[in-house]
């Protein structure tokens, strides 16, 4: 093979094992061969020997759909076999979600109507206070995590690499988050038990997330995100002690 632009940056992407099968999770040297003219052969895992990743050829629809079912090979598209850098601005929109839903049920309990640019900047001073208050609150979650992962198997969280690819895969996990916003604005009687079902659903998406990027199995991945929960806990009772509304 002629040694192209496209060429080198394949021999490049699977010197550093960039590429993993989406089937057993073993290193591959390229996803597909461009043969020209559109002619494309996706390539054959040669351990399990099932393509290497199927959803290069699948709508972006259709693996959004696999995603929110949780599938494994799924999630190993997204986080090896794409370059996908939004795991930032999600984290950042995903906290300003969860920060307007708290300040919305603050001031949904408070009565004071009054209009005073200082009870304006009061009521803009708290939703601050509550992105903030949300932000240490997942920096613990997160934190439990790697704390119980580093304890139990240190050997997978050996380089800075490791860390930042498991924190990559827990922020992008966290996208139904998202859905706070709509439970809110189309409020009913059942909003508590949507907001209950989508904070289940996330954290789903965070052990599937932590099992697919470390290749474990289900129980360990759980057994983070209890931890990753009560240190989160313990840093809301800190605030409440504080008298602070979270």
């Amino acid at each position: 093979e002629a040694l192209t632009g496209r060429g080198v940056l394949r021999r490049a992407m699977a010197a550093l094992g960039a590429y993993r099968c989406i089937e057993c999770n073993r290193e591959a040297a390229e996803l597909y061969r461009d043969y020209q003219r559109g002619v494309l052969r996706i390539s054959i895992c040669k351990s399990c020997q099932k393509p290497v990743d199927k959803y290069i050829e699948y709508d972006p629809v259709i693996i959004l759909i696999n995603a929110i079912l949780c599938k494994a090979q799924a999630y190993r598209h997204i986080l090896f076999n794409t370059k996908i850098n939004i795991h930032g601005k999600l984290c950042i929109f995903c906290l300003l979600c969860e920060a307007y839903l708290r300040w919305l049920q603050l001031q949904d309990s408070s009565q004071n109507i009054d209009p005073d640019d200082l009870i304006r900047y009061a009521k803009e001073w708290d939703f601050y206070r509550m992105f903030g208050i949300a932000s240490l609150e997942q920096t613990s979650f997160l934190v439990g995590i790697f704390i119980t992962l580093w304890w139990m198997r240190p050997k997978m969280l050996k380089t800075k690499s490791d860390f930042i690819l498991l924190l990559k895969a827990l922020l992008l996990s966290s996208y139904g988050k998202l859905l706070l916003i709509p439970a809110v604005i189309w409020e009913h009687d059942y909003t508590p038990v949507c907001l209950a079902f989508i904070k289940v659903f996330v954290l789903i998406s965070n052990s599937q997330a932590i099992r697919v990027t470390l290749n474990l199995n289900r129980l360990l991945p759980w057994l983070a995100i209890f931890f990753g929960l009560i240190l989160e806990n313990g840093v809301v009772c800190l605030f409440q002690k504080m008298g602070w509304d979270v």
